[in-house]
C-alpha cells in the first residue's frame, strides 16, 4: 500500500514509550483518585454518517482517558445543532479541562468554541475543523490527499475507456472534510473533465451525508443521463452502499466502479464482490490516539507537550489563522489488499468473510481462523 502523507510528530508514534517535551508520556496510567482526575468533555457528531464514530472512535477515546488517569465525558450529538450547542454548554459549566469537537457545521462549532474561550477552555477539533472558530489545535487526516486517493481508484478501475461518464455524490456541504475530498479529486478529475478525456455527468453534495439523499440524487442524476454511467465518486462507504442500491436495482451493480472512504465492514465486503472499486483506509486508532495524546497533555498543563504533538499547521482562511495541528496518512484500499488490513487487525476475517463473500475471501487467501 502507498502511503501518501507520513506523519513526522513523535505524538504519532502511539506505541512509543515516552513521548516528546516535557518527557512524560501523555498516556502513562494515573495514579490519583477520582477526585484528582482531570475532565476532558468529547462531543462526537452522529450516528449516521458513519459507524466509526460509536464502534471506534468513542471506545478508543475512552479507553485512553481512562488509562491516563482522566475522566472523559463522551456524548453524541446525533447530527442536531441545537444538541451539540447544548452538550457544550453542559461541558463549559462543569468545566471540563479540555474540550474535544467534531462540528456539524463551522458555524454551529465557532460558536461553542467562543464560548468555551470566554470561559478559558481551550478546544481540540476532532477529524473536522471549525472554519472561523477558535480551536487551539485539529487532529484529522490530510483530507486533500483522501480525495487524491479516491480519484486514483476510479481511475484505475475505469481503466483506459474514452469519454467516461462519471458522476460524483459527494459529502455534506457542512463539512470542510468533503469540500477537501472534492478538492483533492479534482487535483487529479479536473485535467480530464476539461479536455474530455472523461465526461462529468453531474455532481451534487449530500446533506448530512444522508444516504437516503444520496440514494435518490443518485438515481436521479442517472436516470437524467438515460441510465448510462461509467463511473462513480461516492465521498464514503455509506453513500457507496445507497449508489450501490442503485446500480443493483438496474443490473449494473459489479460493471460500474464505485469509489468510497472509510473501510468500513460493509464497504470493504462490497469491494471483495466487485461491486465497489476501492475504498479510503483511514485509521481511526491513530487518530484517536493522536487526539488523546493531546488532550491529556493539555488536560495536564504540559502546553509545551502538546505543541511538541502538533508540529504541523492547518491554515483557516475564514478567521486568517494557522491552527496547530497533527495530520495523518490514508491508504487506497481495493480488492486485492483488503488482506493487508486483516494483517494489521484492522478488520476480523470472520466478519469480512461471512456468506456471500466467503469464496471471495479463499480466492485471496483470506483466512477464516
Amino acid at each position: 500500500m502507498r502511503r501518501l502523507a507520513r506523519a513526522v510528530s513523535c505524538g504519532l508514534l502511539i506505541l512509543s514509550v515516552a513521548s516528546c517535551g516535557s518527557g512524560v508520556d501523555p498516556l502513562a496510567p494515573g495514579t490519583g483518585g477520582r477526585e484528582d482526575k482531570p475532565v476532558v468533555g468529547v462531543i462526537l457528531p452522529d450516528r449516521t454518517s458513519s459507524d466509526r464514530w460509536e464502534t471506534q472512535d468513542a471506545p478508543l477515546l475512552s479507553r485512553a482517558f481512562s488509562f491516563a488517569g482522566i475522566e472523559g465525558v463522551i456524548e453524541n450529538a446525533d447530527g442536531d445543532e441545537a444538541r451539540f450547542a447544548s452538550i457544550a454548554d453542559a461541558m463549559i459549566a462543569r468545566g471540563v479541562k479540555v474540550l474535544m469537537t467534531t462540528p456539524l457545521t463551522p458555524e454551529g462549532g465557532a460558536e461553542v468554541e467562543r464560548r468555551a474561550k470566554d470561559a478559558g477552555i481551550p478546544v481540540i477539533n476532532y477529524d473536522r475543523i471549525s472554519l472561523g472558530g477558535h480551536a487551539e489545535y485539529y487532529v484529522s487526516f490530510d483530507n486533500l490527499n483522501v480525495g487524491e486517493l479516491q480519484a486514483e481508484g476510479l481511475l484505475r478501475c475505469l481503466g483506459t475507456k474514452p469519454g467516461a461518464q462519471v458522476i460524483e455524490v459527494q459529502g455534506a456541504p457542512q463539512d470542510n472534510n468533503a469540500t477537501l475530498f472534492a478538492d483533492g479529486q479534482r487535483r487529479l478529475l479536473g485535467p480530464l473533465y476539461d479536455s474530455r478525456e472523461l465526461r462529468l455527468v453531474g455532481s451534487e453534495a449530500i446533506d448530512k451525508w444522508d444516504p437516503l439523499i444520496g440514494r435518490a440524487k443518485f438515481e436521479q442524476m442517472l436516470d437524467g443521463n438515460g441510465g448510462r454511467v461509467d463511473g462513480v465518486i461516492a465521498a464514503n462507504d455509506g453513500l457507496a452502499a445507497a449508489v450501490i442500491e442503485v446500480l443493483r436495482a438496474k443490473g449494473l451493480a459489479g460493471q460500474v466502479p464505485v469509489t468510497g472512504q472509510d473501510a468500513t465492514l460493509d464497504g470493504l465486503r462490497a469491494v471483495l464482490r466487485g461491486e465497489q472499486c476501492m475504498t479510503v483506509y483511514k485509521p481511526i486508532r491513530d487518530e484517536a490516539e493522536a487526539a488523546a495524546r493531546l488532550a491529556i497533555a493539555v488536560a495536564k498543563g504540559d502546553l509545551s507537550g502538546a505543541d511538541d504533538l502538533a508540529t504541523g499547521n492547518t491554515r483557516d482562511l475564514v478567521s486568517r489563522r494557522d491552527v496547530k495541528s497533527v495530520l495523518l496518512g490514508a491508504d487506497l484500499i481495493a480488492r486485492d489488499n483488503v488482506r493487508a488490513l486483516v494483517a494489521q487487525s484492522a478488520v476480523k476475517a470472520v466478519d469480512l468473510c461471512a456468506g456471500d463473500t466467503a469464496q471471495d475471501c479463499a480466492e485471496l487467501g483470506i483466512l477464516v481462523n
